[in-house]
């Protein structure tokens, strides 16, 4: 396959410490396409994991609700990616306040990011940095979850992760408090803060620092106890926690005024306090 690339400024969509996306045409049929460099020279093993990552496992996730993976090319010092292109993501969104979100475009979105997710989940594969800014929309308004470069698969139940991985506002409570052990819980409990997100319009729990983010996360939904969630208390960070009360129903109501009944019950049940 051979593509074009448009070199301008105005044809750059996006740049990061060792990647930039252009926004560039498949030549056979002039679709529209993102082709993502990352710099393979910079690296001392030549390629960045996150990169690998991101290769592997788009290529083993066809659905229609994750990015499609189009093609992957060498040239020169570069490593290109070439994705489909999407012009937009929920972040953008949320801050665009001449928008007005229905109860039926917030179920819309968390309906298809929750069967991405559940793809993902069903290839054994954790995305791991689920956050608006990674949820993509197409002109037609399907959502597309999009950077798989914190990814990995789910293996053996006594294998060790990091817990230094999704961004913080997102981050679940295990994660926070340094759980080397962990499952699809994360990507969960990080499609509910984005559901309180789309309901607030700002972000719900966003913590200064790593530490501040424990007593933000636990002042808004509680902190967990060993009764609720067996043997939360052995965890690395859990020591000398403030013990803060779950909300009620009626708290969640007077916070997320334009919630639905349905909406504060899904909260109320558990959904962003004991997902993961």
């Amino acid at each position: 396959m051979s593509y074009t690339k448009g070199e301008s400024t105005a044809k750059k969509v996006g740049e990061g410490t060792y990647a930039v996306v252009f926004l560039g045409k498949q030549t056979s049929t002039e679709r529209d396409i993102a082709i993502k460099e990352i710099k393979t020279g910079q690296f001392k093993d030549g390629l960045d994991m996150s990169a690998l990552r991101e290769v592997k496992y788009l290529q083993e996730l066809k659905h229609v609700n994750v990015i499609e993976l189009v093609d992957v090319f060498e040239s020169a010092n570069n490593l290109n990616l070439v994705l489909e292109f999407l012009p937009s993501d929920l972040e953008v969104l949320i801050k665009d306040r001449t928008l007005l979100f229905s109860p039926g475009d917030v179920k819309s979105w968390l309906l298809m990011t929750l069967r991405g997710v559940h793809h993902c989940h069903r290839n054994f594969i954790l995305h791991r940095d689920l956050k608006p800014s990674n949820l993509l929309l197409s002109q037609s308004g399907e959502l597309k979850i999009a950077d798989f470069g914190l990814a990995r698969s789910l293996g053996s139940p006594n294998e060790e992760f990091t817990s230094n991985v999704v961004t913080r506002w997102y981050r679940a409570p295990e994660l926070l408090l340094g759980a080397k052990h962990y499952d699809g819980g994360v990507d969960i409990w990080a499609v509910g803060i984005i559901f309180a997100e789309l309901m607030l319009r700002v972000p719900y729990l966003p913590g200064a620092d790593d530490i501040d983010q424990i007593d933000v996360t636990f002042r808004a939904l509680g902190t967990p106890t060993d009764s609720m969630w067996e043997l939360v208390s052995t965890l690395p960070g859990y020591n000398n926690l403030t013990v803060y009360p779950q909300p009620t129903k009626q708290e969640l109501r007077k916070r997320f005024i334009a919630a639905t009944e349905s909406a504060l019950d899904l909260m109320n049940d558990g959904t962003l306090r004991n997902v993961s």
